[in-house]
């Protein structure tokens, strides 16, 4: 096969803008003190820039696995990198938070148009089925490394460099995979129905739904009126959609339900957790921004081999057994960091965020499993589109209600916001012990 061809390229192209959109999802925790101090906005406004990545992000994916097929893998992706790349660019130069709050929401966007071409960009680079299912291994392998290496990356380039330097490596990496791309196949185009007004009913019930967490007061009770307008909007129209970014009858189905909320829980756990802390090691603590994300190399750089771990649990036993190991394994990992202050030896909390850790990546990969189990082959890009999307959610909207909890006495709002976080996973972990293998939603 030629270099055109080369499907080797093509995994390389997709594998680096996989990694950089999860990167970007992680390696901004770390700065934010560093960006607060040079652009002002307070906690909310620092919880802005994490969420105007994360709700875009999943909000938009929803419906951009549609586009995928509609525009062709290859265009879709080589749109998303190159618009991701110039957001990118304009985050690392924004003069202001409100600047910097709008490249973010740019790219969460284009983060949500490269996710799923990416993974199709690899389907059809590898057409036998043993070379795909290890591309494909290599593909998720990469975004569980940038998961691991996002807060390190983070601490480093803000240390050596500045909070700038986050968004400014994104340049350089965006380009070369536009670069490989160009010596990758191109993609044909298929038919996918886009449904317009259900996604942007949900965009609008997610935002306003984080703007009044986020900045409460009046203007959080009208936001969170205009939420539930939206919401409430969303759930007819989907029911009366021929074809609904969300099919409201895969809830029917308690495993579909069950995965979806247990993911929503870990979510919160796992990515509230992560941004609380990197505010608790510098603000708190007063660590470097380099030593904060050190802190969290143990902690992330566990996730892939458990990761791997679980799926072959999974394989053995089901999805039941490790789900419920991993939920209850990191609800007790939040309790065990309720006993965290001050005066805690960073590397004790480093080692106290390690259980959490391991029972959130023992639970993901069970949990997407027992979905995919529940939904037919037909609609198997569907659910994995929706369960990524609220896990994104969650994480999200999670940050927003961690953040505010905090913005009074941190430590107060810390130990709240772990038993909230403890509580939802008891609560999942409870609704999956009643889960049974259940016949396929067609």
């Amino acid at each position: 096969m030629g270099t055109r061809t080369s499907p080797s390229l093509t995994l390389t192209a997709a594998l680096l803008g996989f990694a950089l959109i999860v990167l970007d999802a992680s390696v901004v925790n770390v700065a934010l003190p560093s960006i607060g101090a040079a652009l002002g906005g307070g906690l909310s406004g620092l919880q802005w820039v994490v969420d105007a990545y994360t709700l875009s992000f999943a909000a938009l994916m929803l419906s951009t696995g549609a586009f995928a097929d509609r525009a062709g893998a290859s265009r879709a992706y080589a749109l998303g990198i190159a618009v991701f790349t110039l957001a990118s660019a304009g985050c690392g130069l924004a003069p202001n938070l409100p600047v910097l709050i709008v490249a973010r929401v740019v790219q969460g966007v284009a983060a949500a148009v490269v996710l799923p071409a990416s993974l199709a960009l690899v389907r059809q680079a590898y057409t036998e089925p043993g070379r795909r299912a290890r591309a494909v291994a290599v593909w998720t392998s990469g975004g569980s490394a940038a998961v691991a290496l996002g807060p390190v990356v983070g601490g480093a380039v803000t240390t050596v460099w500045d909070w700038r330097g986050i968004f400014f490596i994104n340049v350089p990496l965006g380009l070369t995979a536009l670069v490989l791309l160009v010596r990758a196949p191109r993609s044909q185009r298929r038919p996918a129905p886009l449904d317009i007004p259900g996604q942007v009913t949900a965009i609008v019930a997610l935002t306003a739904l984080a703007f009044a967490v986020i900045e409460g007061g009046t203007t959080g009770w009208v936001a969170g009126a205009v939420a539930l307008v939206a919401a409430v909007a969303f759930v007819r129209l989907e029911a009366r959609s021929a074809h609904p970014v969300v099919p409201l009858g895969l809830f029917r189905t308690r495993a579909v339900t069950v995965s979806v909320a247990a993911g929503a829980a870990v979510s919160v756990a796992f990515y509230g957790t992560v941004f609380l802390f990197s505010l608790f090691f510098q603000q708190v603590q007063h660590r470097s921004a380099l030593a904060a994300g050190l802190m969290f190399l143990p902690m992330t750089g566990l996730i892939a081999v458990t990761n791997i771990a679980a799926g072959k649990l999974t394989s053995r036993r089901g999805p039941r057994l490790p789900m419920l190991v991993g939920q209850s394994l990191a609800a007790a990992g939040l309790l065990l960091l309720l006993y965290v202050d001050e005066d805690t030896p960073s590397m004790a909390v480093a080692a106290l965020l390690i259980p959490l850790a391991l029972g959130c990546a023992l639970s993901v990969p069970p949990l997407t499993a027992a979905m995919m189990d529940a939904v037919s082959p037909s609609r198997a890009g569907l659910a994995a589109g929706i369960l990524n999307s609220a896990r994104q959610v969650a994480g999200g909207l999670g940050i927003a209600v961690f953040g505010s909890l905090v913005s009074g006495s941190f430590e107060a709002g810390l130990r709240q916001s772990l038993a909230l976080g403890a509580g939802l996973l008891t609560a999942t972990a409870l609704a999956t012990v009643g889960l049974r293998p259940s016949a396929a939603v067609t």
